[in-house]
């Protein structure tokens, strides 16, 4: 009962784990660059507040997504 419910959560939080690793900035910009807050000094300005939040909401997709794959793994046991 609970196998279905833990896979439909591992898809979501890649899905989501996906798009928020695109939205990171890369080498030459990212999501500050799209919302003007790269011409600040190049990459040495610092992280916007965008930036800060897109990584914590980052790390909490990914460790969201650890801990459902090792339920689902643990419990997919006989």
């Amino acid at each position: 009962m609970i196998d279905p419910i833990l896979i439909g959560i591992v898809v979501l939080t890649a899905l989501i784990l996906i798009v928020f690793i695109l939205l990171h900035a890369g080498r030459g910009g990212g999501l500050s660059d799209m919302f003007g807050g790269g011409s600040l000094g190049g990459s040495m300005a610092g992280s916007t507040v965008v930036e800060r939040n897109l990584d914590r909401l980052t790390v909490i997709t990914a460790t969201i997504f650890v801990f459902s794959v090792i339920l689902l793994g643990l419990n997919l046991q006989p």
